[in-house]
């Protein structure tokens, strides 16, 4: 064993279990799927059930972000952005993982797959923003 091999060694002993990007990207998947179940449940309830199908308009998105509790359903609808987005997108890097077996090619997919949710998580909070 060389003196580099012993201080990799030493240095991957000393990491705690359970720390690290995977573990952290694995624990969101847990967390933001909790969350989305909830937020995606509420708005499908109150989509379909409060203010009814034959209602849903633009008028009625307007209406929503305008009005009183225009700030909430704003907050609101970004989280429901944000948390749909990451979880996608880290979802679909585990598939790109388990898929693609040659490095540059995973890097590649990934970064275009990272490049693809920024660009579309963007455009979301613009146009929640400056409606």
């Amino acid at each position: 064993m060389t003196t580099g091999d012993y201080h990799f060694q030493r240095r991957q002993a000393q990491r705690p279990p359970g720390s690290g990007f995977e573990f952290s990207a694995w624990f969101f998947m847990r967390v933001s799927g909790v969350l989305l179940l909830v937020l995606a449940v509420f708005h499908l309830l109150y989509m379909h059930m409060v203010i009814r199908v034959e209602n849903i308009n633009f008028d009625t998105v307007v209406g929503r972000w305008t009005g009183p509790w225009g700030v909430f359903w704003r907050l609101y609808d970004l989280f429901l952005l944000i948390f749909a987005m990451a979880h996608g997108f880290n979802g679909s890097r585990y598939i790109i993982d388990d898929y693609i077996r040659w490095r540059g090619v995973r890097v590649a997919f990934k970064t275009v797959s990272a490049v693809i949710a920024f660009v579309l998580w963007v455009m979301g909070a613009y146009i929640i923003f400056t409606f």
